[in-house]
């Protein structure tokens, strides 16, 4: 384990501890205010029903023999309300069986509570005629054993749920910190990366800017440095551009269009304006476009250019002299596709999956920063496209994208998309986007 995941692991757990304790306190409201509402509700239904039994709207008599009856037909476990008669000075005298024996006391109207043998009682006291109370109670036991079951209940069940708390949250925040922690290696790596790509330019433009100033030199050697200096310089502000092109594919701007774009279309455009650097190499460029139905995605054409341009050139500067690239569109009821084809070295199935990683190269052809794929990947990604990359049937890497056809009425979605406007470029600027990349 590195420090970076020791201190995840650690935040994680602090982060679980905390929102434990935040559960904790509202558990413990929770069911102090439960045992509240339960010891209440059942005081008063002793209340009430030691009150009913001691009627002072019945006789004497009839609240005895009530209480009598109701005594000898009891449910076992029902808590049974008791009586007494007590004189005038406070000697009682117990009339239902097994009832307690009352301390001697002067009674008056109303309720108490007394321990009487080992259990506590409610009772209610009233006058009767002649002198002297007619006394009812039941036991508050009952009360207690139903108070202490909730108690042992929560106490056991408290402490079990607040380590689920604990190592749930704790799980939860380790898998929701591993994302985060992705992100945060990839910028590193990202920032690092791209340091190195523009310190390489840099470097070679102070160096040949410092041997022209060292001394005097003829005219043809200024000429070369300049030139040097200008490629270098052409090579800084491409990685540029695709470093702001990604940047703002990752700040999720609005897209710049909304029709269905027709991609046999761009394709042959872009297959057009690659002509001049295949034909320069010796390399067979070739198109086949499918016509019916008409091949549309919904996708800015921006995107769609900068996605093909990127593709040819990585496939025209891999291929050797003599080889062959062909663009094929095809196009079905549901789908259309892009393929690639070329006759070049091939991509191992090894490196497939870094293909799109940033600066990721597997090549040291010079000429690219390893940001072409990433773009194309890009582009893919936001309109709902699919990846396959695998061997072609010329001899070389075959790069294929899939979409969902759209209608010729369809419009794009208004959603954020995940890209920023693209441009159309020369193949010189495409060079940017080399096979370096992922190839």
């Amino acid at each position: 384990m590195n420090a970076r995941t020791g201190q995840n692991v650690r935040h994680s757990a602090r982060v679980a501890v905390i929102a434990t304790v935040l559960i904790a306190a509202v558990y413990v409201l929770a069911v102090s205010a439960l045992d509240v509402v339960v010891n209440q509700r059942l005081s008063v239904q002793v209340r009430t029903r030691v009150a009913e039994a001691l009627d002072p709207e019945a006789s004497v008599a009839s609240v005895i023999s009530h209480a009598q009856s109701i005594h000898r037909g009891q449910d076992p476990d029902d808590v049974p309300v008791l009586l007494w008669e007590v004189d005038p000075h406070g000697q009682s005298r117990s009339i239902t069986a097994g009832a307690p024996a009352l301390p001697t006391r002067v009674w008056s109207s109303g309720t108490v509570t007394l321990a009487l043998g080992p259990s506590r009682f409610h009772l209610q006291a009233r006058n009767v005629p002649g002198g002297g109370w007619l006394v009812a109670g039941e036991s508050l036991a009952d009360v207690g054993h139903v108070r202490s079951i909730l108690l042992s209940f929560e106490a056991v069940v408290g402490p079990i749920m607040l380590l689920a708390i604990f190592l749930g949250s704790w799980v939860i925040g380790l898998s929701a910190s591993a994302p985060v922690e992705r992100t945060r290696r990839r910028q590193l790596d990202f920032a690092a990366d791209a340091s190195h790509e523009l310190r390489t330019p840099l470097s070679v433009i102070e160096a040949e800017v410092g041997l022209a100033l060292s001394l005097d030199r003829p005219a043809s050697d200024y000429r070369a440095s300049l030139e040097r200096v200008s490629g270098e310089g052409r090579r800084l502000r491409r990685i540029v551009e695709d470093l702001l092109w990604l940047a703002r594919f990752d700040s999720e701007p609005p897209p710049p269009g909304e029709e269905p774009v027709d991609v046999s279309v761009i394709a042959s455009s872009c297959t057009d304006r690659f002509k001049p650097v295949a034909e320069a190499r010796h390399i067979d460029l070739t198109l086949d476009c499918a016509s019916e139905p008409p091949p549309l995605v919904k996708a800015p054409p921006e995107w769609v250019d900068r996605l093909i341009g990127v593709l040819v050139d990585n496939a025209c500067r891999y291929t050797p002299k003599g080889g062959s690239v062909k663009v094929s569109v095809t196009s079905s009821a549901k789908g259309v596709g892009l393929v690639v084809d070329d006759s070049g070295p091939g991509i191992p199935p090894a490196e497939r999956t870094r293909l799109f990683d940033r600066f990721h190269r597997l090549s040291d052809q010079a000429g690219g920063a390893g940001l072409g794929l990433s773009i194309a990947d890009s582009v893919v990604q936001s309109t709902g496209g699919h990846w396959r990359v695998g061997d072609s049937a010329l001899g070389g890497a075959r790069m294929e994208v899939d979409w969902h056809r759209a209608g010729p009425s369809e419009r794009l979605p208004h959603r954020r998309a995940r890209a920023g406007a693209a441009r159309s470029e020369t193949p010189l600027e495409a060079g940017a986007n080399d096979r370096g990349a992922a190839t």
